[in-house]
């Protein structure tokens, strides 16, 4: 479970490696300049396109072959496009293909990261004792972040640490190699991990759904209604409140590079504290009043703290983006399970992956490009908190409206819920 666990470290540094390296690679593969800032942020988007897609293949590969195989397919294709992006030629060397290539790579990353955390969020839930599924559910969320972090703390230790002309030359790729060599070392950990007990169960049973798609959509569209929902908050807030505000605070001129990369490294820390705290909040009170708390703290915090960290005071955008950061990672935290717990064993990857994973791939890609293209048409720094606010008001009607599905405050778990 902890080998499961530990590989969306691996998912999440290399994903948010590349926003965390968006004005360098901007730089390295396409002009520089304001535009090339934006173009890059669109491969992002783009990327994150694939993400249903590849989610839905995999989800049909869990749901009908079992988490295993799912598990170690997208994990070989992450290293594979990893790698392929550490030694990818620049714009200096082959001209404008080189950001073509770049952005084809990130679209097979976006595939294979489509099928990753829905996989192992459901491998840690079907794992789990029913009273901390909240907890080792988290645990998922808690371990993106450290993927997260050293992703942040790799890229600001590079970028400090040579001058601008040595970091375009070569000094970028040194984060993807080591990305590589970690995917490669988790695959190799991967190979050993036993088959999801619920997808046993199933197979015992001889209730595998022939189509999983099918069965899911037919039995549990309201459930991806809600999947997609929660995702939605946890997304924005995400990406917007946490991996965007780097390149928010260079844009506005708050900070460097460096500085405002070491400042996101004290966010993620606040983030992996904050996540199993929820997870285990979210046990004893239950997923729909911990979810509804952290709607409202999305409503009203995000304009305020976006203004604190457009001010020229470096304690004010640490401050800013340390509450950006805790409400993010707690809102990952209970959503990674009160999702998983929309659907039963059967199908609960595809459901995942029409729900969360399309919610992601809105909410979570296109916001940060979203986010900088209003900035620079307003000229506002107010647009990003804005926005979070705004997802966050849609999305507490659907929270109000929810069942609780924790186990431990519904009693034992229905048929319908089992897994």
């Amino acid at each position: 479970m902890m080998i499961a666990a530990f590989s969306t470290v691996v998912e999440w540094y290399d994903f948010t490696l590349y926003l965390y390296l968006v004005t360098v690679l901007s730089r390295v593969f396409f002009d520089d300049g304001e535009a090339s800032i934006l173009v890059t942020l669109a491969g992002f988007a783009l990327a994150y396109l694939m993400r249903p897609i590849g989610a839905l293949v995999f989800g049909f590969i869990g749901d009908r072959h079992g988490r295993r195989p799912t598990m170690l397919f997208s994990m070989a294709m992450m290293t594979a496009a990893m790698l392929a992006t550490a030694l990818l030629p620049t714009a200096a060397q082959i001209g404008p293909i080189a950001g073509v290539l770049l952005l084809l790579i990130r679209c097979v990353m976006g595939f294979s990261v489509g099928g990753e955390y829905t996989g192992v969020v459901a491998y840690l839930l079907e794992g789990a004792p029913p009273n901390r599924r909240g907890l080792i559910t988290s645990l998922a969320a808690a371990a993106s972040e450290i993927g997260a972090l050293l992703a942040v703390g790799v890229a600001a230790v590079t970028v400090s640490s040579m001058s601008n002309a040595a970091l375009v030359s070569w000094g970028w790729r040194i984060p993807f190699l080591f990305g590589a060599v970690l995917a490669g070392s988790v695959l190799v950990a991967r190979s050993t991990m036993q088959e999801s007990p619920d997808f046993v169960r199933q197979q015992d049973r001889g209730s595998v759904p022939v189509n999983p798609l099918r069965h899911t959509l037919t039995s549990h569209r309201a459930g991806i209604a809600r999947g997609f929902a929660i995702s939605a908050l946890g997304s924005i807030t995400y990406y917007v409140g946490i991996t965007y505000v780097p390149v928010f605070l260079i844009s506005i001129g708050t900070l460097d590079e460096a500085g405002s990369l070491w400042l996101a490294t004290i966010a993620a820390i606040a983030v992996i504290i904050v996540t199993p705290i929820i997870g285990l909040l979210s046990d004893r009170w239950g997923r729909k009043p911990v979810l509804i708390a952290l709607a409202a703290a999305s409503a009203a915090l995000p304009v305020t703290m976006f203004w604190l960290m457009a001010g020229a005071s470096y304690l004010n955008a640490l401050g800013g983006a340390i509450v950006l950061a805790g409400v993010a990672g707690g809102v990952s935290a209970v959503g990674a399970v009160a999702t998983a717990e929309q659907f039963p064993g059967e199908g609960r990857l595809s459901g995942l992956a029409l729900g969360v994973t399309s919610a992601t791939a809105v909410f979570g890609g296109f916001t940060p490009y979203l986010a900088q293209l209003l900035m620079d048409r307003t000229n506002s720094s107010l647009v990003p908190g804005i926005m979070i606010a705004v997802v966050a008001c849609c999305v507490l009607p659907v929270l109000l409206a929810m069942p609780e599905t924790a186990p431990t405050r519904t009693g034992p778990p229905s048929a319908d819920r089992r897994g």
